[in-house]
């Protein structure tokens, strides 16, 4: 910018000059009659103008000079600083690129991670399934009426829900004491056992195996002396969560002391 300064300053030293000269050249014309007086005197000033002028022409040439070596130095400079600056640029190109990359490793090593995680928890899930496969697969109970001491049950006027209290065998706790309803934990097949007596007189004994409040089968025992009982089993396909219990019917009762002659029995076949 300075160098582009300098030639306009120039060009009006060049024309004030050359204006000079023209003017004092004007000045310098001697009449015809007086051409003879001025001989002999001292030679006029343009030559002395005009190296006025020249030496300010190269005065502004050194100084133009100057301007444009000094310009050249900072134009240098602002190259090699826009070279060192366009190579941390490209380094920083060159580790942008890099980040990336890590980032997608990153991202595809986590998303594997969680491949892994997925595949890892549906083996802890199967191989619980299996140990839970394997621990109700282990089904069987047995149970008898009174928890303790003798006595009689029945008889009442409506069917009664019985609960068979004395706990000999209890594999996979599906049969509940407290209720005596047995769960089924699996679906599967299950054979159910069960015995009713009572000493004779006019009421009978009489039991009905049932199957989510369904009537599934019965025994029935009835006789006007001694003791007397009967028993029966069946084989039932339970959903999970089916509920199977006995009941006592109408009008008949049980008996049952330390010899546990009434039972309820039951086991998982298989499963299906």
């Amino acid at each position: 910018m300075e160098t582009t300064a300098c030639f306009p300053l120039l060009l009006l030293i060049c024309s004030l000059s050359t204006a000079q000269l023209q003017t004092e050249s004007d000045n310098d014309i001697i009449p015809q009659g007086k051409q003879t007086e001025s001989q002999g005197r001292e030679p006029t000033n343009a030559s002395h103008h005009q190296q006025t002028c020249t030496q300010d022409i190269n005065a502004v040439l050194r100084e133009m000079s100057a301007a444009l070596a000094e310009q050249r130095v900072e134009t240098r400079h602002l190259q090699t600083e826009n070279e060192a600056q366009a190579a941390k640029l490209r380094e920083l190109e060159m580790q942008k690129t890099e980040v990336d990359k890590l980032k997608q490793q990153l991202q595809a090593q986590a998303a594997e991670l969680i491949s892994v995680k997925d595949r890892t928890n549906v083996t802890e899930n199967q191989v619980e399934a299996l140990k839970r496969d394997g621990e109700v697969k282990q089904v069987a109970f047995s149970a008898s009426l009174l928890a303790s001491g003798s006595g009689y049950v029945g008889p009442f006027n409506t069917d009664t829900h019985l609960v068979f209290r004395y706990i000999i065998t209890n594999i996979g706790n599906a049969y509940n004491p407290n209720t005596g309803f047995f769960i089924a934990p699996v679906r599967g097949a299950y054979h159910f056992e069960f015995t009713v007596g009572a000493h004779g007189s006019s009421s009978a004994s009489g039991v009905a195996l049932v199957k989510n409040g369904e009537h599934m089968f019965g025994v029935w025992e009835h006789q006007p002396s001694h003791y007397g009982s009967s028993a029966k089993g069946a084989t039932l396909l339970l959903e999970v969560g089916d509920v199977v219990f006995l009941r006592l019917w109408a009008n008949t009762r049980i008996f049952d002391n330390e010899n546990h002659l009434n039972t309820f029995s039951g086991h998982l076949l298989f499963t299906m």
